[in-house]
Formats: structure tokens, C-alpha cells, sequence
């Protein structure tokens, strides 16, 4: 077992570093327990190993006690981590402790989260408690941990609404117990910023050892203020936020990692306080817990959300022409995300269209451009975005909505035991040709592409893959939205249907018809295959 005063895990050795914020992740404990976003081990060391990456400093992998799979999966993480300390939660009593620290024990840096109820609503209904109960608790599980890890966190559960008279006393047996870190949470989302910034300045004033712990802030977002709040408290000197990737957590969410890392970043001569995060790695880490709980990132969410570098206005798009400060505070390339992207919508201008087509290769004159916007006009209006794709339609005079060549005819798909299925579809092709294909794929959906790539003679190389619901109830229809890579282009479809893999047959066949009308030597290439003639 660890000896407690080797103190030399990260989060130590930046103690003397005032102006370091220190980033404790809790989105493999807080995060994941929220409905939909239940993780297995395997994804939980996955999402550890890129938190790792990104550079939090505390990483909470779980709460051990809660089932073997929580346990299991804590051990893995701190078995495996070897720069960010790996911490597990824990009730104050003495089973929790002791499993908390055997799942510990292999990391290299080590903590346990200890936390008991501190507000008078909790210790009446809750916990059935005196001041003195919970003071005492605390105390004792504060001593048995400290001789079982590097660092002892105590968190009094439900601070923002106890007396703060009570948080300065059991704070101040916490420190004298061994506790290295302070943690007063907002656990319901009650507070305000002004609220908070007094009651951490209070506790900095009166908590006796307040210059040997670390104070932290735990926000959860009920009335959306979350950030903010974490922020404040940042300002009134708390040095450990803890966060979660895309603000996931207990009913409305947790402050999110993102906004408060890139707020401090951004606002850094105002906060005066820096962190260690990789900020570069944001939007991937976000992505990755996307990818691991199959739950998206809303459009308009900061930092990491698809419309947050992104824009359709003609106004704004001009300003960002002509200089990115204009409408942009920092650099999609500051959090991982490649580049700016001016949305081609109904809301775009001129200017950023001819700027897109130049790009992509076509400098129409001003009478060309004048017609090529009328019809962009006339199809943006009906209140889609439109692609590289259509634009280049537009520019060869095509019509991006036209049907065709390919037309589904027949579909069947079926699953296997297993996790492979199979899919046959039968297409007609405008020139009067009819083909039927049949293929496996790791699923129905994957089965389905495979038949359509051979049908077609088109290879697609899938890269994005969503189904939306559109209305509710048995009857709803499926969304899919494709994408996919062919001969190192970026190709889109979309496709409805009451059946998502009908929905997502049709979506591929926009892009297989879009590759064929604009690209005549994959047609002519397609037709010499079927021995069709022109």
C-alpha cells in the first residue's frame, strides 16, 4: 500500500504553483452514472486513457463499492494510468474506504473521495444525523483513508445549502485529520456566482490550515449557471474544479471541462490562473465519449458543439472574410476542431459563396455568380444546408435535387446471432438496367451498404452515420443522415423511411447518384462494367 507521505503525484508537486487550476475529471463516476451514459469497462479505460491524454490532473474512475464491474473497472484504470491520479469515491465508512483503496492500489498516484452530507436538509431526512454524528463520521473516515492512499478528498455533500459556521468547523477537522483537498459542491444546482464567491472566500478566511489544502468547486447545472459558478469560484480561489466532458452528469449535467478549461484560457488576464489541459484535445475527447455512449453533442453547445466555429449569417460570414476576430473569441484550432466552417444556407451571402466555390476550384464571373446565387437562393430556401456537393452542381449547372440515376427497388435485411447480417437489394438504373446484389456486414445497416457498393459498382468509405427521429410513436420515421470518402472526396446523403434501413439504403444512394452525375468518367466507368451503352 501506498505511504501517505510520499507525497509526489502531480496534483502535490503543483501545490506551491498558485496560479495553477487544478482539472479533476469526474466523467467515469458523476458523468457516467447518469441515465444514458452508462459506460463498460472497456469504454471506461478507453475514455480514461484519452482524459490521460488531454492532461486533467485528478481523474474520479468510479465508485468501487457501488458493484465488481465499478470496482474492476477502477483497478484497470489506476493500473494503467501513469500520470494523472486516479481517484474512487467513497462514503465515510469503512467498507467503502477499504475497497476504495484496494482498487488503488497499483496506481501511481492515488486518491480517495470521501463525502458525507453536511446540510441541515440532508442531515434531518437523509442521513438522520447530528452536527456532532456527521462531524465525528467524517473525522474517523478522513483517519482511516489517509493511511491508504497518496491524498485524502473530503467532499461535505450539499455545502452551497449548509450553515457555513458548520462547513468551517467540520473543514477545519477535515484538515487536521489529513484531508489535502477541501471540496464544497453545489450538489443541486441552488447557488448564484456572487453566493459562491462569499462562501469561498469565508472559508479561505476561517478555516483553521486553509493554506495547506487545495479548495475545490463541484457545480451541477440545474439552473444552467454551472460554469459560471465554477468560475467564480475559481476567482474567489478555489484551485480544483471538477467537470465532466460535455457537461454530462446527474440530471441537468456538471459544469462542462471544456467551457470552464477554455474560459480560463481565453479570459486567462482576468482569472490570472492557468491549467494543464491540452486544450487541442477537447473536441476529440468530446467525441470519443460520444462515440463510447452513442449520445450527441447538441449543435449549439459550446466549445465542442457543430455550429461553435460555425457560421450561416451573411453578416458574419463577410466579418469573417475579412478578419476572424470579428466573430470569433478563439481558434477551432485551439480545441481540436480543423477549421472554421462557413455554413452555405439560406442566411449566407455572395461573398462567402464565391469564397467556397474559389476554393473548391471554380471562379465563375460576376454573371455566372449572379446565376449560380439566384438558385442557391432558391434551394437554400427551403431550409437545408448545402453541401460542397451542391455547390458544385450549381457551378456545372446541374440540379442537386435531381433523382437518380440509381432507384431502390427491393430491400431485405436480416440480423444473425452474433452480432453479422445479411442484405439483398434489388436497384433500376435510369437507362432501364435493373441489378441485384446481397452482402454481409457486421449489422443491417453495414450489410445493406455492402449490397449497394456492389449493385453500383461505387466504393464508399463510411465516416459518419446518424439516424434522428422525426415525430414519436411505432410510426415515426428515421433520419440518416451519410458520410462517406470515394476517390478522396467528402461525400453526404440523407434518406427518411419508417425503417432505418431503408433510411439508410436511400441516404446511399444520394451519394452514390451525386458521385455519378457529377463525376461522368465513374458513370462511363460504371456503364462499361454493366456492358451498357451510351
Amino acid at each position: 500500500m501506498k505511504n501517505p507521505d510520499q507525497q509526489n503525484s502531480p496534483a502535490s508537486d503543483d501545490d506551491v504553483v498558485a496560479e495553477r487550476v487544478r482539472i479533476f475529471d469526474t466523467s467515469l463516476r458523476d458523468g457516467e452514472q447518469a441515465p444514458g451514459f452508462s459506460m463498460d469497462r472497456r469504454a471506461k479505460l478507453r475514455m480514461a486513457q484519452q482524459l490521460e491524454s488531454l492532461g486533467v490532473d485528478i481523474l474520479e474512475a468510479g465508485f468501487p463499492q457501488a458493484s465488481p464491474d465499478d470496482f474492476a473497472a477502477v483497478a484497470e484504470i489506476a493500473g494503467t494510468l501513469k500520470h494523472t491520479t486516479v481517484c474512487a469515491l467513497a462514503r465515510c465508512q469503512d467498507g467503502d474506504i477499504d475497497s476504495a483503496a484496494r482498487a488503488l492500489q497499483s496506481a501511481c498516484h492515488s486518491r480517495i473521495h470521501l463525502f458525507l452530507s453536511t446540510s441541515p436538509l440532508h442531515r434531518e431526512h437523509k442521513l438522520g444525523m447530528s452536527k456532532a454524528q456527521v462531524l465525528d463520521t467524517a473525522v474517523r473516515a478522513i483517519e482511516r483513508a489517509r493511511g491508504l492512499c497518496h491524498e485524502v478528498e473530503f467532499s461535505a455533500e450539499d455545502a452551497l445549502r449548509t450553515e457555513p459556521e458548520f462547513l468551517v468547523e467540520i473543514f477545519s477537522a477535515a484538515v487536521a485529520a489529513g484531508a489535502t483537498t477541501l471540496n464544497a459542491p453545489d450538489t443541486v444546482g441552488y447557488t448564484t456566482p456572487t453566493e459562491i464567491v462569499e462562501l469561498f472566500e469565508y472559508l479561505r478566511r476561517h478555516v483553521r490550515g486553509a493554506d495547506r489544502v487545495v479548495f475545490s468547486s463541484h457545480c451541477h447545472d440545474d439552473l444552467g449557471m454551472a460554469v459560471a459558478n465554477s468560475l467564480a469560484a475559481v476567482s474567489a480561489g478555489a484551485r480544483q474544479v471538477e467537470c465532466t466532458i460535455n457537461g454530462i452528469g446527474e440530471r441537468a449535467g456538471n459544469a462542462a471541462l471544456e467551457e470552464v478549461v477554455m474560459a480560463l484560457k481565453v479570459r486567462a488576464p482576468h482569472f490570472g490562473v492557468d491549467t494543464r489541459i491540452d486544450t487541442r484535445q477537447l473536441y476529440p475527447t468530446s467525441r470519443l465519449l460520444t462515440e463510447l455512449t452513442g449520445q450527441a453533442v447538441p449543435r449549439n453547445k459550446a466549445i465542442v458543439g457543430a455550429n461553435a466555429f460555425a457560421h450561416e449569417s451573411g453578416i458574419h460570414q463577410h466579418g469573417m472574410l475579412k478578419h476572424r476576430g470579428t466573430y470569433e473569441i478563439m481558434r477551432p484550432q485551439d480545441v481540436g476542431i480543423a477549421e472554421t466552417s462557413l455554413v452555405m444556407g439560406k442566411h449566407s451571402g455572395r461573398a462567402a459563396l464565391r469564397q467556397r466555390l474559389q476554393v473548391m476550384g471554380y471562379t465563375p464571373d460576376d454573371a455566372a455568380l449572379d446565376e449560380i446565387f439566384t438558385r442557391f437562393k432558391t434551394l437554400a430556401d427551403h431550409g437545408r444546408e448545402l453541401h460542397d456537393e451542391d455547390l458544385e452542381a450549381l457551378a456545372l449547372g446541374h440540379d442537386p435535387h435531381a433523382g437518380g440515376p440509381w432507384h431502390l427497388v427491393q430491400l431485405h435485411a436480416n440480423s444473425h446471432l452474433g452480432g453479422s447480417a445479411s442484405a439483398s437489394v434489388k436497384l433500376a438504373h435510369d437507362d432501364g438496367h435493373q441489378i441485384g446484389e446481397a452482402a454481409i456486414g457486421d449489422g443491417p445497416v453495414d450489410a445493406v451498404l455492402r449490397a449497394i457498393e456492389r449493385a453500383t459498382g461505387t466504393p464508399l468509405e463510411l465516416t459518419r452515420f446518424q439516424i434522428d427521429a422525426l415525430g414519436e410513436g411505432a410510426d415515426a420515421q428515421g433520419h440518416a443522415q451519410l458520410s462517406a470518402r470515394h476517390a478522396a472526396r467528402d461525400w453526404r446523403g440523407h434518406g427518411s423511411s419508417t425503417d432505418i434501413v431503408e433510411a439508410a439504403a436511400l441516404a446511399a444512394l444520394v451519394i452514390v447518384n451525386r458521385i455519378e452525375r457529377q463525376t461522368p468518367a465513374t458513370a462511363a466507368a460504371v456503364k462499361q462494367a454493366r456492358g451498357v451503352t451510351a
